[in-house]
């Protein structure tokens, strides 16, 4: 009878412990999903621009699985201009199995066959279609598939980034900086806010040119990156969408966003990257009609992001 009473008893308190753990948990979800929304609207509110509007953008497959491509854009737009350029044309991709992502940046200048333009640099689509005329363009001349855009512009960066690391971002600059770039940088280590970065990435007034600028822009992708590998960063994620969601135009749903924002920030590799042209692939005329262009051998240079990508 006792030893009856006593199973009776431990079952109670098995029973016990197992509600009172599934109420923690319960407590615990509940806490962490207030937390993110309360973090996520308030970034919404702290930001000072209106959602943009989308663009055109006729992915021939959307997916979310699997290996897929975004083209990743930024834009020099003011508020309320429609028609601008971009100095940064990149693809990003992501694989949701190994949750690595890789990176391809494509000089502005590179001159390829533009679908009802002709012939002209690179960064010309964007400039008559917007992101979807030069998706299109990547797709004629270089046969890569791209599934989603993200665009944002010079204000919006800033503003992420301020968001994202108020103390700023640590970069190492090797040399002076300051022409057309609204700031001064000095060499040394530094951490630079959002216009401070900026102008890291957008300078290119040495003997490296774009190709230098082109190297930045990747540093800083790889920074942020970084910045957020670390508990303290993943906290911050919700509050930074919620940003970036009024700064940046893009075809990705929110969640989508999230997921992979997430999984990439948790993810401790680095970002392989890969800049086309490649070396010893192209030559440097100059045409009259668009100046000085980067002509490049696309068999080297189509098979190189083919097997980068693979």
């Amino acid at each position: 009878m006792d030893s009856r009473l006593n199973r009776k008893g431990k079952k109670m308190k098995k029973r016990t412990v197992l509600k009172r753990i599934i109420l923690i948990s319960m407590i615990l979800l509940l806490s962490v999903i207030g937390y993110s929304g309360y973090q996520y609207f308030m970034g919404i509110k702290e930001a000072d621009a209106s959602i943009k509007k989308k663009h055109e953008f006729n992915a021939p497959e959307q997916k979310v699985k699997g290996t897929f491509n975004v083209l990743l854009l930024g834009s020099d737009a003011r508020n309320g201009e429609e028609i601008s350029r971009t100095d940064t044309i990149m693809i990003a991709q992501y694989n949701t199995e190994t949750n690595k992502p890789k990176l391809v940046s494509i000089m502005r200048d590179t001159y390829v066959t533009i679908p009802g333009y002709g012939n002209n640099k690179i960064n010309a689509a964007f400039f008559h279609g917007g992101p979807e005329l030069l998706r299109q363009t990547i797709k004629q001349n270089f046969d890569i598939d791209i599934h989603y855009y993200a665009m944002v512009n010079f204000e919006g960066f800033e503003k992420i980034i301020d968001v994202i690391s108020p103390d700023g971002i640590e970069i190492n600059i090797e040399k002076q900086m300051s022409k057309q770039i609204g700031v001064t940088l000095e060499p040394g280590l530094h951490k630079l806010n959002g216009k401070e970065l900026l102008g890291y990435a957008r300078f290119r007034h040495d003997r490296r040119g774009d190709f230098g600028r082109v190297e930045r822009q990747q540093e800083v992708i790889s920074s942020i990156k970084n910045e957020f590998t670390s508990l303290y960063g993943i906290s911050k994620l919700p509050k930074v969408i919620g940003t970036l969601q009024q700064y940046i135009d893009t075809n990705l749903e929110t969640l989508t966003i999230f997921s992979i924002a997430t999984e990439v920030m948790l993810n401790k590799s680095e970002i392989e990257t890969m800049v086309i042209p490649i070396d010893g692939s192209f030559t440097e005329p100059t045409y009259q009609e668009v100046g000085q262009v980067l002509e490049i051998d696309f068999e080297k240079n189509k098979n190189a992001i083919h097997d980068f990508l693979r």
